[in-house]
């Protein structure tokens, strides 16, 4: 990696390894474990993320020099999205102040809540989710050294899960592997709470095919029977619907309406009430997709 440019701005969704690799170059920079910890500085900016912290602690590390480690020094900064914006202007002068002594590196997962004044004296690398090839080998790497007793279709259930975090990957594999003599389809989606696809099938079927209260008592009964929360089901049920072959207008509609649905989950709303809008907002888009006969 080059630290020629006095900031590095590190984004992307949970578990892409933004931390992994400043950490790895770091150390591979810096070499011995005395002189990493003389020369670099590991902070996470969601619990030390006042201007405290930056007008002390930061600047008192960038502002010193090592008598027996010479070079820049590298100050971490991990999830800076949760930094107040006072402590993100102290550090903008910071940055400036002490570019011939240290280098930054901001890490976060929203790019958009960095300040644009320290965003502008960044370098921004983004790091994308991972994709499935990517996880795959790696995942049956661990599962055969750690003995696991996996099958095909639970290693698929767990890469469809992970939603490209590897440490997602990671955590299912060892919670299922815990929790189960066999790690299979059935078994993963039971540990992570997920509706299974069956399920989802009989859902979506509902949706589009039952009438309103039929589909409605069906879909409750079976989220109560199987413990699925309505915002799990709405999250598949999204991603199924955009796969499907429905009209621009329509796919529209039902996007628009199951965001509403959740937001009003969020805050606590009774699940039988929304499980109601739910089949209503796909009863209308079933009505806009029915031909109205012309005499």
């Amino acid at each position: 990696m080059n630290f020629n440019t006095y900031a590095k701005n590190s984004y992307g969704p949970p578990g892409t390894g933004k931390t992994s690799t400043i950490v790895a170059a770091a150390k591979r920079m810096y070499g011995s474990t005395p002189a990493y910890k003389a020369m670099a500085l590991e902070l996470n900016a969601s619990d030390a993320r006042g201007i405290d912290v930056v007008r002390n602690q930061i600047k008192e590390f960038a502002g010193t020099r090592q008598l027996f480690h010479g070079g820049i020094k590298l100050i971490i900064l991990d999830e800076a999205d949760a930094m107040t914006s006072d402590a993100q202007f102290a550090l903008r002068r910071i940055i400036e102040k002490y570019t011939k002594n240290a280098r930054f590196c901001l890490i976060c997962n929203y790019v958009s809540k960095i300040i644009p004044a320290l965003q502008s004296r960044c370098t921004r690398f983004r790091f994308a989710p991972l994709s499935r090839e990517q996880i795959q080998a790696r995942l049956k790497d661990i599962a055969e050294s750690e003995k696991c007793n996996f099958t095909e279709d639970g290693m698929d259930s767990i890469l469809e899960l992970s939603g490209g975090d590897m440490r997602r990957v990671l955590n299912l594999l060892q919670s299922t592997h815990m929790s189960a003599d066999k790690i299979d389809q059935i078994s993963v989606y039971l540990t992570a709470g997920a509706p299974l696809p069956k399920d989802m099938n009989t859902i979506l079927s509902l949706l589009l095919n039952d009438p309103f209260q039929k589909a409605v008592d069906d879909i409750y009964a079976l989220c109560s029977t199987k413990g699925y929360a309505l915002t799990d089901v709405l999250k598949e049920l999204s991603e199924r619907i955009i796969k499907l072959n429905f009209p621009k207008n329509v796919l529209a509609g039902l996007l628009d309406g199951m965001s509403n649905i959740e937001h009003r989950l969020a805050f606590g709303t009774n699940e039988r009430l929304q499980t109601g809008s739910l089949v209503g907002v796909f009863t209308k888009a079933r009505l806009d997709m029915t031909p109205i006969a012309v005499d």
